[in-house]
């Protein structure tokens, strides 16, 4: 069995691991594809060597094969096909007691904070995994995990049929996010730098915007008849992207903040006050978010052959990153690590 492990910042190596059988509540999968993402790529950059231990398994966008199943676990058996929700929490904590488990305030974020899906062999709780329709094949399975975040973003900004979204960003989650919404019923516009990323996002059926060639929020403005956006969704993780986010939105719009923003942004509260704007945090997934993403993603609402990208067996896992860091023509990275697994194709 191998595993491809974290071990420096832009260092990735793959070599044997060895394979404990599932504890108690526990089932072992062997995993089929893993997406590499943004949080993978910030972790390779070693931006979380405070958070994660080294070396480190990471990746959590996982498809997989039951392969052994733990003591005490009922309703899975070897050969159930698979996803993970990798999110375990302590159902102690306010936020738990509350009922906002995936926000556990001491969460344990499965492939961050404990071992991932960048392995042939991969014991988690029983309680994290998904089913998958037999009609899905395992490369597409492994966008549902960020299909379930642009679910819950939809979901947390209360985006309605008929309502007028801005996307700022077309990375993996930004165009997801833009699918769902449109899955909705809602119009929705994309603003992306990137040609590629634009050209990629033309090819979903998706209508864009291109900052270096337009005003935007003159486009927002004559598009939406004056208006303004109802929604727009943060997802750039840049300076400017905020300011497009706020400077489109209409009266009462509200304002998703998607993506992750390392150092504090200047926020024209003026604005917010002025058309009393409302901005809306989202993070993580619940299971239903997770369960209607394996149904859009089985659906062909989710075109998996457009957002996949590029493929990588495992043992070069690092290329993966390599790919997803360069940026150029790429949008979503997997790792095949069915390599002598014997996990069934597909």
């Amino acid at each position: 069995m191998l595993a491809a492990r974290y071990v420096s910042a832009r260092t990735v190596e793959v070599g044997p691991a060895d394979t404990a059988p599932p504890a108690a509540g526990q089932v072992q999968v062997a995993p089929a594809f893993t997406g590499v993402c943004g949080t993978d790529l910030h972790i390779f950059h070693g931006d979380m060597d405070q958070r994660v231990s080294r070396p480190a398994v990471i990746g959590h966008e996982v498809s997989a094969v039951v392969a052994a199943v733990g003591e005490g676990v009922e309703g899975w058996a070897v050969g159930d096909r698979v996803t993970v929700m990798p999110l375990a929490w302590d159902g102690t904590c306010p936020a738990c007691l509350a009922g906002n488990q995936h926000v556990c305030q001491h969460l344990d974020f499965i492939g961050i904070d404990s071992p991932g899906g960048l392995q042939q062999r991969w014991n988690v709780p029983a309680s994290t995994l998904v089913r998958l329709p037999d009609g899905l094949s395992l490369r597409d399975a492994a966008l549902v995990e960020p299909t379930a975040v642009a679910v819950h973003d939809v979901g947390r900004a209360g985006v309605q049929a008929g309502e007028t979204v801005v996307v700022v960003g077309a990375g993996p989650v930004g165009l997801l996010i833009a699918l769902v919404a449109t899955s909705t019923g809602a119009d929705v516009r994309v603003v992306e730098l990137d040609a590629h990323r634009r050209s990629v996002a033309a090819g979903l059926g998706l209508q864009t915007l291109d900052p270096r060639e337009q005003d935007v929020v003159a486009a927002v403005e004559e598009w939406t008849g004056g208006a303004g956006a109802a929604v727009a969704f943060e997802v750039s993780g840049a300076a400017g992207g905020v300011t497009t986010a706020v400077d489109v939105l209409g009266v009462r719009g509200r304002l998703c903040l998607v993506a992750i923003h390392p150092t504090p942004r200047e926020v024209n509260l003026h604005r917010f006050f002025w058309r009393e704007l409302t901005l809306i945090g989202a993070r993580l997934y619940e299971r239903s978010d997770f369960e209607r993403a394996v149904e859009l993603v089985a659906s062909g609402a989710v075109p998996a052959d457009t957002v996949i990208s590029r493929v990588v067996p495992l043992a070069q896992a690092a290329d993966a990153f390599a790919a997803l860091e360069g940026g150029a023509g790429v949008v979503k990275v997997l790792v095949d690590c069915r390599e002598d697994t014997g996990a069934p194709r597909g």
